[in-house]
C-alpha cells in the first residue's frame, strides 16, 4: 500500500494502461496484423509523453 501512495494511483493507472496496450499490440502483431499492431503500439510513448507533460505543468515545471 505504501508503494501505491508513493507512486500515486494515477501513475499506476497510466502504467497499467500502457502495459495493456503493449499486450494488445503484441497480440495483433503475432496474429498477423502488423500495421494495426504498430499503430496501436505507438500509442504508448504518446500517452507517457503526455503524462510527463501534464505532470510538469501541474508541478510548476520542476
Amino acid at each position: 500500500m505504501n508503494f501505491i501512495k508513493k507512486i500515486g494511483p494515477l501513475n499506476i493507472f497510466i502504467i497499467s494502461l500502457c502495459a495493456l496496450i503493449i499486450v494488445v499490440a503484441m497480440y495483433l502483431f503475432l496474429r498477423g496484423d502488423q500495421r494495426h499492431a504498430i499503430f496501436i503500439g505507438l500509442w504508448v510513448p504518446t500517452i507517457l509523453a503526455f503524462a510527463i507533460f501534464l505532470k510538469q505543468i501541474f508541478n510548476g515545471g520542476q
